[in-house]
């Protein structure tokens, strides 16, 4: 009966893959023919088959790249950090010059408050004589117009 019924397992898969219809696929890449209620599940064997070489070294190759790729963009980004940080520093030492040429300034121009302070009283001085001399040179003015009209008048009553 073992016998028997081993013969007719063998005759039922030969009947099954005869000649492939035209709903039922081809021969599979593992040899196995897929029935046409199978709805791309796959048999025991096809998920013990190891993967194909070539796409573990395509995924090997697209993550060693995708590493380089990430590690130069942190590596720009570190670079620009520093870039800043570096900026930074010459911006505060400029300041700490420019503060200095402000204290400087600051110093010189009290010097020169102090200096014009001290030569307050001479410049006083020399508006007094300057309105004087205002004074002065109007004066003469003055009496050179009115020994001018005398001139005249002596000469008009030389004449006579």
């Amino acid at each position: 009966m073992a016998a028997a019924a081993a013969v007719e397992r063998r005759e039922e898969p030969q009947e099954e893959a005869a000649a492939p219809g035209p709903e039922e696929p081809a021969a599979q890449a593992g040899g196995a023919a897929r029935r046409p209620d199978d709805f791309g599940v796959e048999t025991a064997e096809e998920a013990t088959e190891p993967s194909e070489p070539d796409i573990n070294e395509l995924c090997k190759d697209m993550f060693n790249k995708m590493s380089v790729y990430l590690q130069g963009e942190l590596t720009a980004t570190c670079e620009d950090y520093k870039l800043l940080e570096n900026m930074n520093k010459l911006t505060g030492l400029k300041y700490l010059e420019m503060k200095e040429i402000a204290v400087n300034i600051n110093r010189n121009l009290k010097d020169l408050n102090q200096k014009y302070a001290s030569l307050q009283p001479y410049l006083d001085q020399i508006n007094q004589i300057e309105e004087q001399v205002t004074a002065l040179e109007q004066a003469a003015y003055r009496l050179d117009a009115y020994s001018k009209k005398l001139e005249a008048k002596f000469k008009k009553l030389e004449k006579r």
